[in-house]
């Protein structure tokens, strides 16, 4: 086995052991033991050393498209998932992804933990390749446009609410005076690591969970 799936499969067996106590959910730094994230992260950038795909904006855009179901992040958006209120927990977060369109969307999962209500947060986007250092060239990084936040509740007690799919539709904030960004870090066929402008982490893997939304 070479560096590079090593380093992947140590990286994703240290997350498949935190996610066997959290099922069902993405997992952030917030209640990690710090050694634990500590470790995460060096994996992580040791694994991004070996990217395969380092110009995936210019080689590898096909393997963005579809459906991605998130692993583990230290986002603030991300973090704060880990305290809903009102016995509300937060479960499997997606991203599907259009590259023809240059378009995705967030969907977070958010049930009750009594199981009285179900639903998700959705929030739309598009993106566009950022050409960095005056180059005419894209090659890692783009530039995040959000649009609209959708509020939907799928079950009340076990009942469907089509009516409330979505009860609430809202224009998604993008940071004042600034663009967001993200840089691929890391590419391949099942595995794809981001870091947001604000040096937060994304991990996610392909998944074939949501297929159909891509």
């Amino acid at each position: 086995m070479n560096n590079r799936l090593l380093l992947k499969e140590q990286l994703q067996a240290k997350l498949g052991e935190i996610q066997s106590k959290n099922p069902g959910s993405a997992v952030t730094n917030v209640k990690l033991d710090k050694t634990i994230a500590a470790e995460i992260e060096q994996l992580t950038t040791q694994l991004e050393r070996c990217n395969p795909n380092p110009n995936p904006l210019l080689y590898a855009t096909f393997l963005l498209e579809g459906a991605w179901q998130l692993q583990y992040s230290t986002a603030r958006e991300i973090r704060s998932l880990d305290s809903l209120p009102l016995g509300l927990k937060v479960g499997k977060v997606f991203q599907i992804i259009d590259v023809g369109n240059k378009s995705f969307f967030n969907l977070a999962y958010v049930q009750h933990s009594l199981g009285l209500l179900s639903g998700f947060v959705k929030v739309t986007a598009s993106f566009e390749p950022a050409l960095e250092d005056s180059s005419l060239v894209p090659n890692k990084r783009i530039n995040v446009y959000f649009d609209k936040r959708y509020l939907s509740i799928e079950k009340i007690v076990g009942i469907y609410t089509p009516q409330l799919n979505p009860f609430k539709v809202v224009s998604a904030n993008n940071s004042q005076g600034r663009v967001a960004t993200l840089d691929i870090t890391y590419l391949d066929e099942t595995l794809r690591i981001g870091r947001g402008g604000d040096e937060s982490l994304f991990i996610l893997s392909k998944s074939d969970e949501l297929q159909q939304l891509a």
